[in-house]
């Protein structure tokens, strides 16, 4: 890209990696690469529209209806025409300032609902939770969340089979791409290695490492074996042999493998008694000794759609070599999601290779662009966020039920716990209309409180279901730090545009918001965001055991590469070395195959030991059932989750201004579909219109309809979003009372072409807005 005289290039980042901007007179005008980036994401070229987009709110806005009609539940939030009075910031501040106090007196800070999930800005200081989480840890606490969206289930179960550290080593602590090209003969994947997923990371990458790691194992000798329905989602290079399989069979195929190395005695008995406990009743489910159903690669065949010669030849093969077992995120965001996990931690205990380095079990490769690219030991510069004095917690993915069910008991890791009453939602930086569950549901959800604030850099759909919306600043209009875990280097983020309209940065909002509540010291400690910056560098800095350049030589400089990098090499390699003297944090101190506490918990959709449990609960599997298609909601490859998607990269994916949907030429043509028609999706939670995509390399009877394009209900009579989230598809349910993680990725549809005239989509219109002054706060 040619640079005129009058246009500066400005290093950035953001959650897919460091780039330039390029600006004229205060806009920005164009995007690229880093030049030191060795495989950079496309994603940079959203930015230059999403900076100055129509939807870019201008100033402060409080809902016309909130306004005439005071607090209280009202099932129009979010409806498409829905109003909203634009007024200064002292009137939107004194409101929200009134009604916290307000809802803290009469009904107590639990009321609040403060999870606020979402993936907003990338830098260290300006992350838009931790300034909401912090700003209500000041004033007396809120109702947080538990886990996350992306890997619930790890989070969960893995405490319980290999202890902490060794959960937390297997999400952030994995052996690198280095280690796996020196010693691995085989890495077996479930759910594949899409290179698009490695572009991401929280906080970023200085550089993107994932792919040109992957291909020099692949160059080294490094064998590949990918189970998705997808054909890419292993990299054309890898050559790695595909085997699609049905989509939510992966624990079949895992508990299959097992089976052939006790059948075959290819078992490492003698790792299996050193190191494991419940080796037995693993043995007696997958020989059918306890149920009587022997889980023999026949058995799995039938389920998965798998050759059964092809699972008996693999499982020989992975126990004449070093293998790698990888479980990636998506395949545990189905219901049951806890089984595959705890299934291929099973495979790698019997192949006996847990703490050889190269070897072994993970859960991470080609889900986040950080996971396999090192680790640091000595953490990252970040915001305090205070103490939350109110023992409420909720699961992240349960946010419809909690707003729908206040006082109701649920089942939650072994704990018997009541959804809270909540009367007010203060979500800042986050999106939950492109990540939750079933939209249609959420939306009614969303009417259930007395009072929604959002704080916001666009209009999307979550801040059209807000009362209160506060504009925020982009990551492009403020100063702060950058760098995400494992990361090579620590970066400077420099302001290089001015703000949009009266938009603040989030700590700006707080600070106001602080004083009218009587705590702004407390929320401050009487710092500038400058002094913040530099605070959390020099305590980060000061914990170092070597020494890095102090914080007015890294921000002059533009960054220092991250000191004492941890290069692991084999999980739990100390254990492997010295059971007695390093054991698990377990209750056997041993990697629990069979855990009496997840048993003793009594759960019938997560039992003490993994086995398979049919994701669609014994459905009629005839084809000529009612909806006959598996829909694979993945992570998109033109935009991270829903962010900027209305950027060039992300609408150069688009057709006729739909998401995309793959079908395979076969089901195409049963339907009498062609390359670029417009389609209706839909089962019985709903409908979304998308657009046809011939696709070769996907498996018969599955479609893929990535997450992410805004959700937009504005035609319903033609579809519950007329823009293609699948997400309106997709059944609120959890993976299990374990640990209730996101089941997004799989659901069951139809589709068939769209009849009549095609619906505007109208989600990147701005609301209805008028000017004008709200009644006074008090």
């Amino acid at each position: 890209m040619t640079v005129s005289e009058d246009v500066t290039a400005h290093s950035t980042s953001s959650h897919w990696g460091t780039y330039e901007v390029l600006v004229r007179g205060g806009t920005v005008v164009g995007a690229r690469p880093d030049p030191a980036d060795p495989a950079p994401s496309p994603l940079y070229a959203n930015a230059p529209a999403a900076q100055h987009h129509a939807t870019r709110i201008a100033r402060p806005a409080v809902r016309r209806r909130w306004l005439d009609n005071g607090p209280g539940p009202d099932d129009r939030r979010g409806h498409p025409d829905d109003e909203y009075v634009e007024v200064d910031w002292a009137t939107a501040l004194d409101l929200l300032a009134g009604e916290l106090e307000r809802v803290r007196r009469e009904h107590g800070n639990a009321a609040i609902y403060g999870g606020s999930y979402g993936w907003a800005s990338a830098g260290r200081f300006h992350h838009s939770q931790s300034q909401l989480h912090r700003f209500l840890n000041t004033i007396g606490g809120y109702t947080r969340t538990a886990n996350t969206y992306s890997h619930a289930a790890v989070e969960v179960l893995f405490p319980h089979i290999v202890g902490l550290p060794g959960a937390y080593d297997l999400l952030y602590r994995p052996p690198t791409w280095e280690a796996i090209a020196g010693h691995t003969d085989l890495l077996v994947t479930f759910g594949g290695l899409r290179v698009s997923n490695t572009w991401i990371a929280s906080g970023g990458r200085a550089a993107h490492t994932a792919e040109p790691d992957m291909r020099k194992a692949a160059g080294r000798g490094t064998r590949f074996v990918s189970f998705s329905p997808l054909r890419d989602d292993t990299l054309d290079e890898l050559d790695a042999e595909w085997l699609a399989a049905a989509p939510g069979t992966d624990t079949a195929i895992l508990l299959a493998l097992i089976h052939v190395l006790f059948d075959e005695g290819l078992a490492d008995e003698s790792f299996l008694d050193r190191y494991t406990v419940g080796a037995d009743v693993l043995r007696d489910y997958v020989t059918g000794a306890s149920d009587g159903v022997a889980k023999t690669p026949e058995w799995a065949a039938g389920i998965s759609g798998v050759d059964a010669a092809t699972l008996r030849d693999l499982a020989r093969r992975m126990a004449s070599g070093r293998t790698l077992v990888n479980v990636g995120w998506s395949v545990q965001r189905a219901r049951y999601g806890e089984q595959p996990l705890w299934a291929g931690l099973a495979l790698a205990a019997c192949l006996g290779q847990i703490g050889l380095p190269g070897g072994g079990f993970a859960s991470g490769y080609g889900s986040m662009g950080n996971y396999g690219g090192g680790a640091t030991p000595h953490g990252l510069p970040k915001l305090p966020q205070g103490s939350n004095p109110v023992d409420s917690v909720v699961p992240v993915a349960r946010v419809s039920d909690t707003l729908l069910r206040p006082g109701e008991p649920f089942d939650f890791n072994g704990r018997r716990l009541t959804y809270p009453d909540i009367r007010l939602v203060y979500w800042s930086g986050g999106n939950p209309f492109h990540h939750h569950q079933d939209l249609r549901r959420l939306s009614r959800a969303f009417g259930r409180p007395e009072t929604v604030v959002v704080h916001e850099t666009h209009w999307t759909s979550t801040a059209r279901h807000a009362d209160i919306v506060l504009p925020s600043t982009t990551t492009l209009e403020r100063d702060d730090i950058a760098a995400s875990r494992g990361d090579l280097r620590l970066r400077v983020m420099r302001r290089v545009v001015p703000a949009h309209g009266e938009a603040r940065d989030e700590y700006a909002i707080f600070t106001d918001l602080a004083r009218r509540l009587g705590v702004e010291k407390a929320f401050t400690e009487g710092r500038s965001t400058a002094e913040w910056l530099e605070h959390i560098y020099e305590e980060w800095r000061a914990g170092l055991a070597e020494p890095v350049a102090p914080f007015a030589r890294f921000w002059e400089q533009g960054g220092i590469d991250m000191p004492a990098r941890h290069e692991a090499t084999a999980l739990f390699g100390a254990f492997r070395a010295d059971p007695r003297g390093n054991p698990l944090h377990t209750p056997s101190g041993r990697i629990e195959l069979f855990s009496e506490t997840i048993a003793g918990f009594g759960y019938a959709d997560c039992p003490g030991h993994p086995v398979w449990l049919d994701p669609w609960e014994g459905a009629d599997r005839d084809p000529a059932r009612k909806w006959p298609l598996v829909l694979v909601a993945n992570q998109p490859k033109g935009r991270l989750h829903s962010q900027q998607d209305m950027g060039a990269h992300s609408r150069s994916e688009k057709i006729a201004g739909r998401a995309p949907l793959r079908v395979h030429p076969q089901d195409a043509a049963a339907r009498g579909l062609s390359a670029g028609d417009v389609v209706r999706v839909f089962n019985d939670r709903g409908s979304c219109l998308a657009g046809v995509v011939i696709e070769p390399g996907i498996r018969r009877g599955v479609v893929q309809l990535s997450t992410g394009a805004w959700f937009d209900p504005s035609a319903p009579w033609a579809a519950s979003c007329v823009h293609g989230n699948p997400n309106v598809l997709t059944d609120d349910v959890g993976t299990s009372a374990l640990s209730h993680g996101c089941t997004g990725q799989l659901s069951r549809v139809e589709v068939g072409r769209f009849e009549g005239e095609l619906p505007p989509v109208r989600v990147f219109d701005p609301p209805r807005l008028v000017a004008g002054e709200a009644p006074d706060a008090s």
